[in-house]
């Protein structure tokens, strides 16, 4: 039922926020939009623990700023790959297994691999992400495992 409220004020602040119209009737059709659409999901059985993530809200902002101080340091390197006139890069393709019991935690995994410059995650599959470096040093701090132990702590 938690979950049920969670989505409705979502929803309900969504779609103030982009409706722009704060009229008695709008906004009492608003709320019967809203209250229809959580009354379907809560039948089809699609509000769930993944779908609603509500348990991350307290823990996501330490997340962020981790992944942003890795972003940055990420930017750095790349940078200095390309101002170097010998250009050292060694693109190479690895494996890195996703610790991470469920699907959400791999897909936020994958995604902050991506997010990270000079990795991009390729491929998703089961618990092996497959990910394509662009030098030794972006590979070996992917493997290294800081995201995969981050994401498995959030």
């Amino acid at each position: 039922m938690f979950r049920a409220i969670g989505l409705g004020l979502v929803l309900l602040a969504l779609w103030l926020l982009m409706s722009g119209i704060y009229q008695p009737l709008i906004i009492g059709l608003g709320l019967f939009s809203v209250a229809l659409v959580v009354l379907i999901s809560h039948r089809m059985d699609l509000i769930e623990r993944e779908g609603m993530p509500f348990h991350l809200i307290l823990h996501i902002p330490k997340y962020w700023l981790w992944l942003i101080k890795e972003i940055v340091l990420a930017n750095i390197h790349v940078a200095r790959l390309i101002l170097d006139p010998k250009l050292p890069i060694s693109p190479s393709m690895i494996e890195v297994k996703a610790t991470q019991n469920s699907d959400l935690g791999r897909v936020i995994h994958a995604n902050s691999i991506t997010l990270t410059p000079g990795t991009v995650s390729v491929e998703l599959e089961g618990d092996v992400i497959l990910v394509h470096a662009i030098s030794k040093e972006a590979a070996e701090g992917t493997l290294e495992g800081g995201i995969d132990r981050r994401v498995t702590a959030l």
